[in-house]
């Protein structure tokens, strides 16, 4: 199978805002080993899988307009990735930027990183 390519992804929020992004990052998606060794135990700790998972953060890099707020004071909101090189399937989740940065160069683009935290599951649609 052939790797997907990531032209013309898109992210959109349901607050309006909208990144043209150029890269893309989730940090990853993480759930708890929980610890159940005891006194008893003599060769080696015993774990069990925590049951809930933490969905990670999603980094964005992007052109930066100035004229655009990113709604870094708002509340969770739907966050929707397409990904068109797959036959434009879909990740939604609830939401809400952690931090956004921005600069340029001289006779360079402006461009912004942000970091959204996602506040719930994913929702994959193929």
């Amino acid at each position: 199978m052939p790797a997907e390519i990531g032209t013309g992804t898109t992210i959109t929020f349901s607050s309006g805002f909208f990144a043209e992004i150029t890269a893309l990052r989730h940090n990853g998606i993480e759930r708890p080993a929980i610890d159940q060794s005891h006194f008893g135990t003599t060769t080696a700790r015993s774990f069990r899988p925590g049951a809930l998972a933490d969905m990670g953060e999603l980094e964005i890099e992007c052109h930066f307009r100035p004229s655009l707020k990113p709604p870094i004071n708002g509340a969770a909101e739907s966050v929707t990735i397409t990904f068109p090189d797959t036959g434009a399937a879909t990740w939604q989740f609830s939401g809400f930027l952690t931090a956004f940065e921005y600069g340029g160069e001289l006779e360079g683009k402006l461009t912004g990183t942000g970091r959204i935290k996602v506040a719930g599951d994913i929702t994959v649609t193929p």
